[in-house]
């Protein structure tokens, strides 16, 4: 049998050889429902693998906010406390917990799947993304619940909440991209999945989750700044701006945010695609 395959453009390729970036990109997109059956699938399987199935989706970031909502409100104080403190964190960590999923599970999305890699001829860039698919999938219900709470909060409904559904789609890009450049790390260097829990807690902190970045740092201009260029921040700040009346995002944020999106997932795409023939040898 030739070794060789051809790729949509017509062009030939060694099987083990990594394809031209045009011809790679092209098949991923042809075999992109497998990417989301393979969400679909892996997300069925983890409900059907606790008693409470859908509801522990929610119910994470729930208790997550219910106990550092509790915590916090008794220390914060003065200009490090936002207003309506309660809809402020539920909202942070309800969107973090996008990222967390799309960041811990995406490192792992090669290693994890070694015995498909190494039995299966596809694009193993749809191994992220499908891991990034089912954390977009899980976030369905965890937007409904935080649209209820909010309206039992008190917040106004309004026309600036379908914003949410944008903002949470270019993070999304975001996240993929951060995916794909740590499951390739971890595919050389296993160590890497030892860092992403610290990383994970860093960013958790710095993104202003349980305290206002602008109240506490605004004796600090330069670190003000840099806080406001972490990715995390800026989303998490998008989300708040249009779910909540008393609270506006800076102007960069609108800016960066996006950017940071474009720029991560053509360095990720790029870098993943490097080693794509390496992948099931790695493994």
């Amino acid at each position: 049998m030739d070794a060789r395959l051809r790729d949509p453009a017509g062009a030939l390729y060694e099987v083990g050889r990594r394809p031209t970036f045009r011809a790679y990109l092209s098949e991923a997109w042809r075999r992109r429902n497998f990417a989301f059956t393979l969400a679909a699938y892996k997300l069925v399987g983890s409900l059907l693998r606790n008693r409470l199935g859908v509801l522990w989706i929610v119910l994470k970031p729930l208790l997550m906010a219910i106990l550092y909502g509790t915590i916090f409100n008794f220390i914060l104080s003065g200009a490090a406390r936002p207003a309506n403190f309660v809809q402020f964190i539920i909202v942070g960590i309800f969107v973090f917990e996008f990222f967390t999923g799309s960041f811990g599970n995406g490192a792992r999305a090669v290693t994890g799947n070694a015995k498909l890699v190494q039995s299966l001829g596809f694009p193993r860039i749809l191994l992220p993304v499908s891991v990034v698919a089912e954390q977009a999938m899980k976030m369905v219900p965890i937007v409904v619940l935080l649209g209820i709470l909010l309206l039992v909060l008190g917040e106004p409904i309004t026309w600036s909440w379908l914003l949410i559904v944008p903002i949470l789609a270019v993070m999304a890009v975001f996240n993929l991209g951060v995916a794909l450049v740590f499951a390739r790390l971890s595919v050389h260097i296993r160590d890497v999945q030892q860092f992403i829990p610290v990383i994970t807690r860093v960013l958790f902190y710095a993104s202003g989750i349980i305290f206002s970045v602008d109240g506490a740092l605004a004796p600090y201009p330069v670190a003000l700044t840099i806080a406001h260029l972490i990715p995390t921040y800026e989303f998490i700040a998008l989300a708040r701006d249009v779910l909540l009346e008393s609270y506006t995002a800076p102007l960069i944020a609108w800016i960066a945010a996006p950017i940071w999106a474009v720029v991560t997932i053509v360095v990720g795409v790029v870098y993943f695609w490097q080693a794509e023939s390496r992948y099931g040898l790695s493994d």
